[in-house]
């Protein structure tokens, strides 16, 4: 089918914005609505052969034909099909969970069938919903001309970017323009008049053209200092759209996580603790603003705080947690220190200038005597198998490794074998638990042999081989100058 490009009226959205997001919980005539939307499904379930396929096949076929729309590719899918039919969803939402299948075999059944309208979805957590919709379909900016206006939007909008420019027109209003357009998380207001922008933005202090940012926090007006540039404005709102502590929340995860600063310092702790804090670590927000974003957890909250803080070796925690992470290198710190504002304030520091050291995970240093097969932990690692001048055969394991324990069979007769071998030690650390900078294993298990200075470049050893080929291996590689061998097991 044909388009006109010109006639964009043809192509709508029709956009359901479930419970959590418009609708009060007591509207039944939106319920009723949906029902009547999704009756297709009904009848296509009544029609289809029984047993023709698994449940979970048909789930799985229908959700791949449902769209997952985002900022990146919405408006090419919207101008691109006639009709587009969009459910807002959330994926913590229990009314969203009930309605997804439904709209998917909706989609199916629509397919079938050789219907012109596409089904999609939206995140409503990483995309603002009704920002996102009004900017892929109408005006990406909002035009205020008086103060009863200005009001209105005040009342409407809590968090936006305000620009004043006394003309519509020239290059820095179009970067403004661009920057609005590339943006779907936050609104954008233009004037040319300087009270309505006084209004939007009290702290104004300029008659020239401006553009400022205000959020509902306590760093509530932040003035756009740098190059009119798209780019440079997109930067300034990344690094200032979040509150000078982000509580994290179930819904705002991967809000967080898409965050340009990628330095995270996490504060876990009870409520009434982190308000005894509060304070100091909004004047470090602020002193350290673009370098580090300053996270509050619930630690009460296990769904929330145990998976970052089982990533320290932290099972149970009842007393302030302070740690940190590197998104970009992907590597995570502690204060091991009491977490006093002085304390926090130096592990702060110390992140911004790359001094504080990396933390790894390790158990506690276990007792190794007369052991055939030594343990290694975190905290041993550099002792008993970089810093030692003996050969050592490193067998790398987790307790969820399907294969490891007939690994650990062929490591263990290996090391019987090799009983009395002159400078060679057998060896192993369990990686789910145990970390080091130079222990680097993405599959299990993994045999290591560390050879008497040639520490830094290990060589690995296919798990595939037999307890023999691995022995001849070894002799091989460690083979004494009277060249004797033991590859006979």
């Amino acid at each position: 089918m044909s388009m006109n490009p010109k006639l964009s009226v043809s192509t709508f959205i029709l956009l359901l914005l479930l419970t959590f997001l418009l609708i009060p919980s007591h509207s039944s005539s939106s319920d009723d609505d949906l029902e009547q939307l999704l009756a297709v499904d009904e009848q296509l379930q009544e029609d289809r052969p029984e047993h023709q396929q698994s449940e979970a096949e048909t789930v799985s076929k229908a959700q791949r034909i449902v769209m997952e729309l985002s900022g990146d590719n919405a408006k090419r899918v919207v101008d691109g099909n006639e009709f587009v039919l969009v459910l807002g969803y959330a994926p913590w939402c229990a009314r969203s969970a009930d309605l997804m299948p439904r709209f998917s075999e909706a989609a199916t059944g629509l397919k079938e069938i050789g219907s012109p309208v596409l089904m999609a979805k939206i995140d409503g957590d990483r995309e603002d919903i009704v920002i996102w919709v009004q900017k892929k379909t109408g005006s990406s900016i909002i035009t205020v001309n008086t103060l009863d206006e200005a009001q209105r939007f005040l009342n409407k909008y809590h968090s936006f970017v305000v620009g004043l420019f006394h003309k519509f027109e020239g290059s820095e209003y179009n970067e403004f323009v661009k920057a609005a357009k590339s943006d779907n998380e936050i609104q954008f207001v233009e004037t040319s008049d300087n009270d309505v922008a006084k209004l939007l933005f009290p702290h104004l202090k300029t008659n020239t053209v401006f553009i400022g940012l205000v959020k509902t926090e306590a760093e509530r007006y932040t003035v756009y200092d740098g190059p009119y540039k798209m780019e440079k404005l997109l930067e300034f709102l990344g690094n200032n759209k979040f509150p000078l502590i982000t509580r994290l929340t179930e819904s705002n995860t991967v809000w967080v996580y898409s965050s340009p600063v990628k330095l995270q310092v996490m504060i876990f702790s009870k409520a009434d603790v982190f308000q005894n804090l509060a304070q100091s670590l909004e004047d470090l927000a602020r002193k350290f603003k673009s370098k580090l974003m300053l996270i509050y957890v619930d630690i009460t909250n296990e769904n929330l705080a145990m998976p970052f803080l089982t990533l320290f070796g932290i099972d149970h925690a009842n007393k302030t947690v302070v740690a940190a992470f590197d998104n970009n290198l992907n590597s995570k710190y502690l204060l091991e220190s009491d977490p006093s504002p002085s304390n926090i304030e130096e592990f702060c520091s110390g992140l911004a200038d790359g001094t504080v050291s990396h933390y790894y995970r390790s158990e506690p240093v276990p007792d190794n005597e007369n052991a055939s097969i030594v343990t290694v932990v975190g905290k041993t690692f550099d002792e008993l198998v970089l810093n030692s001048h003996e050969n050592v055969l490193l067998e790398v394991h987790t307790p969820w490794c399907v294969n490891c324990e007939a690994m650990s069979k062929q490591v263990l007769k290996l090391a019987k074998h090799f009983k009395g071998f002159k400078n060679l030690v057998f060896a192993r650390i369990d990686a789910s638990v145990n970390e080091h900078a130079k222990l680097q294993v993405d599959d299990f298990p993994t045999i290591l042999l560390y050879k008497s200075g040639e520490k830094e470049k290990p060589l690995k050893l296919s798990t595939k081989h037999s307890a023999k080929d691995m022995a001849v291996f070894i002799n091989e590689e460690l083979k004494p100058k009277d060249g004797s061998a033991r590859d006979e097991l």
